[in-house]
């Protein structure tokens, strides 16, 4: 095999249909448009998804889901993630460098889930009421 011998696979390739040339092409006269209406004429304008009057699919199909802007910029974090961080004070700050928040996160709200066993202080993060007791249960504080 040779670099000037390749070819595409036979079948592969067809000539392109060139109509409106006479009878004996197979494509004459309306040139594969049909007879009257408006996709026989030039410029012939039909909206995308219109199904002739039918009730277009995308409106026959049910409205799903709803995705809340604030979700994008707030996050939950949990007691139990808490307490496997090393440090002591619990800020933005803290938790992007652990990994527990991404960059584009704005607020944040601790969550009374799990257990925490040593004392830390949270600083200018939402907290629940029963995630506050848990962190004064602990010996820990909430500052605003």
């Amino acid at each position: 095999m040779r670099l000037n011998s390749l070819k595409p696979a036979t079948g592969a390739k067809s000539s392109r249909k060139r109509v409106g040339r006479g009878i004996g092409s197979g494509n004459g006269k309306t040139a594969g448009r049909g007879h009257k209406g408006q996709h026989s004429r030039s410029g012939g304008y039909s909206k995308v998804g219109f199904e002739g009057g039918q009730l277009p699919l995308q409106r026959r199909l049910p409205k799903v889901g709803f995705a809340s802007r604030k979700a994008f910029e707030s996050q939950e974090i949990r007691l139990y993630q808490v307490n496997a961080m090393k440090v002591d004070v619990i800020d933005m700050a803290s938790l992007r460098e652990a990994r527990l928040i991404g960059q584009r996160i704005k607020k944040v709200k601790i969550i009374n889930t799990g257990q925490l066993e040593r004392a830390v202080t949270v600083k200018g993060l939402n907290v629940t009421k029963g995630a506050a007791a848990a962190i004064s249960k602990a010996g820990g504080s909430v500052e605003d």
